[in-house]
């Protein structure tokens, strides 16, 4: 079972999301990120509920402050590069988002349905293996 990360600053928006995965067959863990409690992302540490999740869904205004987000998304990448990211945002995708290199995300414009959660996930997830499948390809030995 796929274990998600829903990070929201709306805890009734967040609990509607959460259910839908759920019944999706996801396991999810929420948190309110900088908004409802200290993050360690933002002070430069590791967060055990990032390291347990296999990708992480962020509301792209999960700090509520001007770019907070950004600073939030960009330690995140530092701090745990290998764990996948969709950025949700309902009304447009903020300029600072990547969708390749190193702070890389998945973003999701638009009414965060169900199954549009759902999709962005499978997608953050096989993108984030393409790269390793493609690493041991190079790194496998000839054999003769």
């Amino acid at each position: 079972m796929t274990r998600v990360l829903l990070v929201h600053h709306d805890v009734d928006l967040a609990d509607q999301e959460a259910h839908s995965l759920r019944r999706r067959g996801f396991e999810v863990q929420q948190c309110m990120g900088p908004i409802g409690a200290e993050c360690p992302v933002l002070a430069r540490q590791r967060c055990e509920l990032v390291a347990a999740a296999d990708v992480l869904v962020y509301d792209a205004w999960a700090t509520g402050e001007p770019g907070g987000s950004e600073a939030l998304i960009e330690g995140l990448r530092e701090l745990h590069p290998d764990i996948p990211v969709v950025l949700c945002s309902t009304s447009f995708e903020p300029a600072w988002v990547e969708i390749a290199g190193r702070h890389r995300v998945t973003p999701l414009v638009g009414a965060p349905t169900g199954e549009r959660l759902a999709a962005a996930i499978r997608q953050a997830l096989a993108a984030a293996v393409a790269p390793l499948a493609d690493d041991l390809e190079r790194e496998a030995p000839i054999r003769v």
